[in-house]
């Protein structure tokens, strides 16, 4: 039998493997349960992605691309003169008021790194990446404290389920920055 051409096999399975993360965590995923959700033969899934940590680097690195996105969508890297602490205060909302499957799938898959050492490179390029376009509105230092406090923000929003307070995180940022 020839054999199909499917040149977005890789990303749907990418793609599942993000799905399956999301309904049962990074425990439930497997190259059998990634399989199954991106409708695609097992054999697919280990040709793509030999390992499970290969999987695993792949959905995190998509993942990641969440904050990115409503980062640079937002357009306060650019605005120089806008209240710094005001914009990232609203851009934490949109974040935190979407889909919050989404950014607990992003923080489950980055906490990850504590315990998987090949995830590692993958959180600490993207907490650098971040920090550079931070940097863009304030200095180095300012911009790693800033990404710091953000992130503790929306950890402590995602474990206690409170409501986000933009206005709390407008004032605390606002504190951290010179």
């Amino acid at each position: 039998m020839p054999r199909r051409y499917d040149p977005e096999r890789r990303q749907r399975i990418v793609d599942a493997a993000i799905r399956v993360v999301g309904k049962k965590g990074l425990a439930g995923l497997s190259h059998r349960s990634v399989a199954a959700e991106a409708d695609v033969p097992l054999g697919s899934t280990t040709y793509h992605f030999a390992t499970l940590d290969e999987l695993t680097v792949a959905a995190l690195r998509q993942a990641n691309e969440g904050f990115a996105e409503v980062l640079a969508a937002s357009g306060l890297l650019e605005d120089t003169h806008g209240d710094l602490a005001g914009d990232l205060a609203r851009v934490l909302g949109e974040w935190l008021g979407g889909d919050r499957t989404g950014v607990e799938l992003e923080y489950e898959l980055y906490l990850a790194a504590l315990r998987r050492p090949v995830l590692r490179p993958v959180a600490a390029a993207w907490t650098e990446e971040t920090a550079e376009r931070l940097a863009r509105r304030t200095d180095p230092v300012t911009a790693r404290a800033l990404l710091a406090l953000m992130e503790g923000i929306c950890l402590q929003v995602l474990l206690t389920g409170a409501p986000y307070d933009e206005r709390y995180a407008r004032e605390v940022l606002a504190r951290v920055i010179p």
